[in-house]
């Protein structure tokens, strides 16, 4: 014991740092445990489409969307949600909704958004479009 608090005492800006990155793992920890958004795999996203009628909301920009996106998804911005355009999209709040970005960071934003606008069942996909892709899975390309 005495070892380590020669240790803190020696390197009290290291120490510091492991304790705000402990205290910072263990918020996340927290904060995803108890998050109402579920993350989904591709596989699980498949299964909601096919099965559940689930829904894709594609929250990338406009021309990302028209490059490639999910078979009958849904292109929503983040800037419709985050200014609570969506009046469009009201039929779908029992709808199981998966959130698609490019990477998963994003989407998880605005799935948690969604989830305060009364949307039930809300997931977002893990890896977004770019492990999407990487798995080889359908793309469609808009021409509009």
């Amino acid at each position: 014991m005495q070892e380590y608090i020669e240790f803190f005492q020696a390197n009290p800006i290291l120490s510091l740092s492991w304790v705000g990155l402990f205290i910072a793992v263990v918020v996340m920890t927290v904060k995803i445990s108890t998050s109402k958004v579920k993350n989904i795999s591709h596989q699980i996203l498949t299964q909601l489409v096919n099965k559940e009628e689930g829904v894709v909301f594609d929250v990338r920009s406009k021309d990302e969307y028209k490059k490639g996106h999910i078979i009958d998804a849904l292109n929503v911005t983040m800037s419709e949600i985050k200014n609570n355009k969506l009046t469009h999209l009201e039929k779908y709040k029992t709808s199981p909704i998966i959130v698609v970005c490019n990477a998963g960071m994003t989407s998880s934003q605005a799935a948690q958004l969604l989830i305060k606008e009364g949307f039930a069942n809300v997931y977002n996909l893990n890896g977004g479009m770019a492990d999407w892709k990487s798995a080889n899975l359908p793309v469609v390309k808009s021409k509009r």
